[in-house]
């Protein structure tokens, strides 16, 4: 059973709230937490930009699988060359057949972490498939970090059926667990169906109503699930205010561009973000799509012939 430190350490990066984590003191190296809560702070700099840090972080020597996984994961984050890219991945690969010899004495929630921590790696590289395998997608394993990052690879392919059938399967062993509760928020949010918005926005002003937790993470989350809704001045707001805790979230800065570019924002404010976000991320997904529909706007009009004026004869 969790202690409540370690429960409370888990809550906070599942709702993304990675500054706090960051700076958090892990327990003694003897304390049973250590290893844990050293992995969460670990994942918590890799996910707030800084995979840098956790070279320092995690001990080289440690014979944890779940922390040498980390520590690959990290790498492969940091990693400038191909060629080191790959040297991460295949450091992942190997773990994962680790963990599944007979004679390895690592206990499931090690394995659980292991595969979570490569099928995100293998996210990342584009490595879609093997991701999926990785990861148990349509097997009856019990892992929800798993499962949530099934669902949110089947989102990102447009295949909500998939995703709701592994959020399904996972109610038939998982508790009501905060994770569960998020995994379900992700699968309405991408429901054309603005009943659907409900449940996300409750679940995301109970959370941010904790005065200990602070997430620009839920904020924008919350902010999207406004937009969806309709409230484009309550979206905003959140958009502003996660920018005040994380100026540098490139994901709420599109949100809010994408915000300010509806009818009733200033033009001139829509402009200014967009150059903005163009400037500092040109690789963004939405830069990159709106680029593209600007290219094959440019090509058809080249191709089109203005007919002449009629006159009258």
């Amino acid at each position: 059973m969790e202690s409540s430190e370690l429960y409370h350490v888990k809550q906070q990066f599942i709702l993304g709230a990675y500054s706090s984590l960051i700076d958090l003191t892990v327990p003694d190296p003897n304390s049973p937490d250590y290893n844990p809560i050293l992995l969460y702070k670990a994942r918590a700099q890799i996910a707030a930009g800084n995979p840098e840090a956790v070279e320092d972080l995690v001990p080289s020597d440690s014979d944890d699988v779940s922390l040498k996984a980390v520590s690959a994961l990290a790498r492969y984050r940091a990693a400038a060359e191909d060629a080191d890219k790959e040297s991460a991945l295949e450091e992942l690969r190997d773990l994962c057949i680790e963990i599944e010899g007979e004679d390895v004495s690592v206990d499931e929630k090690q394995k659980g972490m292991v595969r979570v921590l490569a099928g995100t790696a293998f996210v990342w590289a584009g490595e879609v498939e093997e991701a999926l395998e990785t990861l148990g997608a349509g097997t009856n394993h019990e892992n929800l970090e798993a499962v949530a990052v099934t669902v949110q690879i089947y989102l990102s392919l447009n295949r909500s059926d998939l995703a709701t059938k592994e959020f399904n399967r996972a109610k038939r062993w998982a508790e009501d667990d905060l994770l569960l509760q998020l995994i379900e928020s992700f699968i309405d949010l991408v429901k054309i169906d603005n009943n659907a918005y409900t449940n996300p926005n409750s679940f995301y002003n109970e959370q941010l109503g904790n005065p200990s937790l602070t997430s620009p993470h839920l904020l924008t989350a919350r902010g999207v699930t406004r937009l969806l809704k309709g409230d484009i001045q309550g979206a905003k707001s959140d958009f502003e205010e996660a920018l005040t805790q994380k100026p540098d979230d490139a994901e709420t800065l599109a949100a809010l561009t994408v915000a300010s570019g509806l009818p009733v924002s200033k033009k001139a404010e829509a402009e200014q973000l967009w150059n903005d976000l163009t400037s500092k991320y040109p690789q963004h997904p939405l830069v990159v799509e709106v680029a593209k529909k600007a290219e094959l706007f440019d090509d058809f009009a080249s191709k089109f012939t203005v007919p002449a004026l009629a006159t009258v004869a």
